[in-house]
């Protein structure tokens, strides 16, 4: 019986398509000889995934789980809305998303994890799927959230079904106040997000090279104006701070009410809910968010790396 290896699993993983360890099975089963394991993989049905995997997948759903303290959301790709419709894809986005919960947001411990019911991991299930459906699919990312006391709030925009749809957020509120009060103001806040967009909860989580890459185009900006650099200082900084009321979540107008910024939101509710609240996160996805879907080899090529790298 010839020694199979790692990289043996890869080339073939790479070669068809399919799981590893239905790689793994196929070249067990075939003596490690790597044309006769693609046959074989091929002869079950696990290779039909290879010829779809150069194709794009940009459409799909994204779906959000919530339940008390965590929340799960996630994003499966699929070629078409078409399939996105199709209540198998519905079913299995649904199931990804609940098994995200338990993984810790860690995105390969996710594709690892056991799928209930077919004896396979979400990956090599999905691999299967692509397979059944006829469409390549992969599950681009996922992300979760907890507290220790209070609740994680979601919301989806556009859905098709319940959990699933374009655009899902959650929203983790630290409180040990009315649960129920909790959570719909953690409702109103995820449908701010989702209309919103923040790049970060406060000014003090912003990527600081979000923060020097907008400071260099107000200086560029401010520059062309020939004031004094002393003048042209204050005047970045005061643009700066416009900068943050739009991409800070706490210091945005709350789009509900159109004039109370999301810090004095939070504040007010204290006294509603019976304790202070403290928003610790958010999580937004948008379906497709960050994919130029006309740029077909490259989406491909993120896709195979995602599934490479897996």
């Amino acid at each position: 019986m010839a020694e199979i290896t790692a990289s043996m699993v890869k080339e073939l993983r790479e070669a068809s398509g399919a799981g590893m360890m239905d790689c793994k099975t196929a070249l067990n089963e075939n003596d490690g000889n790597m044309e006769a394991a693609i046959d074989w993989l091929r002869t079950k049905g696990l290779a039909k995934a290879a010829k779809k995997a150069g194709r794009v997948a940009a459409d799909g759903l994204v779906g959000v789980v919530s339940g008390g303290t965590s929340g799960a959301v996630v994003e499966v790709n699929s070629e078409t809305d078409f399939v996105a419709r199709n209540e198998t894809f519905q079913g299995m986005v649904t199931d990804i998303s609940a098994i995200a919960l338990n993984t810790g947001g860690d995105h390969d411990a996710l594709l690892a994890a056991d799928y209930p019911g077919v004896d396979k991991s979400v990956e090599a299930h999905v691999q299967e799927m692509v397979g059944t459906i006829g469409e390549n699919m992969t599950v681009r990312r996922s992300k979760t959230l907890s507290v220790s006391d209070g609740v994680v709030a979601s919301y989806m925009h556009s859905q098709v079904a319940d959990g699933l749809g374009k655009i899902g957020v959650l929203v983790a509120l630290q409180s040990t106040g009315d649960k129920e009060k909790l959570d719909a103001l953690g409702r109103q806040l995820a449908m701010h997000v989702a209309a919103t967009n923040p790049l970060a909860v406060n000014v003090d989580s912003l990527n600081p090279d979000d923060i020097e890459r907008e400071r260099a185009v107000l200086i560029a900006e401010a520059k062309e104006s020939g004031k004094p650099d002393e003048i042209i200082e204050k005047m970045v900084e005061g643009r700066l701070r416009k900068f943050y009321e739009e991409v800070v979540l706490t210091s945005q107008v709350f789009v509900i009410d159109g004039e109370t910024r999301i810090s004095k939101v939070l504040e007010n509710a204290a006294g509603d809910v019976g304790a202070p609240v403290e928003l610790t996160g958010f999580a937004r996805f948008e379906l497709g968010e960050g994919v130029d879907k006309g740029e077909e080899a490259d989406f491909a090529a993120e896709v195979a790396a995602a599934v490479s790298n897996a």
